[in-house]
Parts: structure tokens; sequence; C-alpha cells
């Protein structure tokens, strides 16, 4: 996941090895690590002996600050970015997924008000259906990024303490969770601020389960949306024609910028689809230029396109989930 990583897991799993290439280190020696083992210890109650050995058997990950350095997904274009998540293997995969798991779908589409197809797709992408969930352990990675990356160091260190403050409040071993090589976790591939602050109990056990319950996955992904705003029964993204370029800007905006009526009089032009759909011209949209197999595409993106952008701040990532989780409609 996602609110701060740059390439999804899937993505992960189609261009690279998921195996991790470790060198040794002694991370308890650490200065930096001694002063993050006395806020832990200090400020959350942590046991240092605790802290002090885990961090003391920390395997260095090389391969993972060399894969953070260059994510794939800044080079792709969304002609060869499409067909790494819009396939028709997906898709079946993801109509079964959505008959075996039916009821729970259809409560978190109650309960919540995301769509069901929505919700899976998020799956679908993020884990192939929680078929790779990544194999590195999670307090090797984020410790490998967070003191051995500077230029996001703060945010990984941040990620660290979230992950063992989870591991405490859920009782889990740090030993045992796994996940990409950039600390997301799970079937929905959460990293660890996003666990603790949307993963959701959905089936009751007493637990929030993002590896193991299927029911646990599904929630957490449609709490997610729904606390950032996901409008239900809104559409997401509408395809267009411009008849001035100079209105696409240079830089795919996330964020809706724009009113819709503002961007007709500025020469964008609705499908017949949109046309009978009655949208409120007075709702604000981002004007999307992407390069596809056919050439240049343009499209309109709306408060739920923008939603999807908060899983992973990625135009091609919500465009890929919104196009996915279409074709599981029918």
């Amino acid at each position: 996941m996602l609110r701060k990583i740059i390439i999804s897991n899937g993505l992960v799993f189609a261009l690279a090895a998921m195996m991790p290439a470790v060198a040794a280190a002694n991370y308890a020696q650490h200065p930096d690590v001694k002063q993050f083992i006395n806020e832990m210890v200090n400020q959350h109650g942590f046991d240092r002996d605790y802290l002090e050995e885990k961090f003391a058997r920390v395997k260095k990950l090389d391969n993972v600050l060399e894969s953070i350095a260059k994510p794939a997904e800044k080079e792709l274009t969304w002609k060869r970015y499409r067909p790494i998540f819009v396939t028709n293997k997906r898709t079946e995969k993801g109509k079964k997924f959505i008959h075996n798991n039916k009821a729970v779908l259809e409560r978190a589409e109650k309960q919540f008000g995301v769509p069901v197809e929505v919700i899976a797709a998020i799956i679908g992408v993020e884990s192939y259906y929680g078929k790779y969930t990544g194999k590195y352990t999670v307090f090797d990675s984020l410790t490998t990024l967070g003191f051995g990356y500077p230029k996001r160091g703060t945010f990984f260190k941040g990620e660290l303490k979230h992950f063992l403050l989870l591991s405490k409040e859920e009782n889990i071993d740090i030993d045992t969770m796994t996940g990409s090589y950039a600390g997301a976790m799970g079937m929905p591939q959460f990293i660890s601020s996003s666990y603790r602050e949307y993963a959701v109990d959905f089936d009751g056990d007493g637990k929030r389960d993002l590896w193991n319950s299927m029911p646990d996955v599904i929630g957490s992904v449609a709490n997610y949306f729904s606390r950032h705003g996901w409008t239900q029964g809104d559409s997401v993204v509408h395809q267009v024609d411009i008849k001035n370029t100079s209105i696409v800007r240079k830089k795919n905006s996330l964020k809706p910028y724009a009113m819709l009526s503002q961007l007709e009089s500025q020469g964008v032009t609705f499908n017949e689809k949109s046309k009978s759909q009655n949208l409120d011209k007075k709702q604000l949209a981002t004007l999307l230029h992407l390069k596809g197999k056919k050439g240049n595409e343009y499209w309109l993106g709306l408060n739920n396109f923008y939603v999807i952008t908060r899983y992973n701040h990625s135009v091609l990532y919500a465009m890929a989930v919104f196009q996915l989780s279409e074709k599981l409609k029918n």
C-alpha cells in the first residue's frame, strides 16, 4: 500500500524476483538505532533487551535499497502498465474471488458503501487475490530502509515504529510478519501505519489479520476507502475528447481541480455514455493524459478516482484498479 509507497506489490511480482539479498549487520550497535530503541522503551514501554536482541539479528537487505531507489513504475507508460494488471486471467480469477466471497463482499459494500468489484480489484492488483503477499521479513526491510536510505529515512523509521506497535497490539511475532520490500503487508498490502489506522476485525474473532482472514482483508479495504471519502454511487472516471491540448497539464494532477462545466468550456467533450449519466457539472475533476496502446488518451478523474490514489499515489495504479473493476462487473 500504498499511501506512501510508489509501487504496488503486484508490480513487484510482475517485474522482479522477491527473494531478498542479505548482508550481515549488527544494527543494535548503530547510534541511530540505539536512539530509536531508547524512544520505543521510554515512550511506548518496550523491553530494552527484547529490542536489542531483535535488532542484533536484523539482516541488511541490499536489494531493498536498490529497489526503493529506482521503483519500476516510474519507467512505465500506461501502454506498458495496463497489460500487467488488466488481463483476462486476472479478471477470471477475480470473478471466482467474488463468487467465493460473495456474502462478505456484499456485507462490506452495505456497511462501507464501496462496490464489491472495487474491493476485489484492489486485492487483485495488490496480491493477485491473496496469492502473493511478499516474502521479505518486514522488520528487516523497514530497518534496512529506516537506517540505510536517508532520502526517506524519517518515513521508514516512522513505519518501523508503527510496525513494532502493531506487533504489540495484535500480539504477532515480528519474525513471522512478511511483506513487500517496502514493508507492505498481507493480502491488501497495508503499510504499518495504515494497518493500525484502517484495518478492521470483520470476522469478529477479536483480531485484525490481513494475512489469513479474508473477511478482515475485505472489510479493511472497504473501510480504507470509506475513511478517505469514497462517495457511494458516484462514478470514478470518464474518457473524454479534447479540442485544445494546451489545457492538458504537463504532469497529471491526482486531486480534482476544476468543475466539469469549466473543463467543458475549455474544450473537453464527453462521450454519449458519460452524457447519459446526467453528471453534476459542478463536481470537481482532474484532466488526465495517458499514453495508451492506440496513442493519447484523455480522462476526467472524479472524487472516487482521487480516493483510489490515496491507496497508492499513482494515476496508472488507480486507472488499472478502475478498469479491472469494470471488467469484474461483466
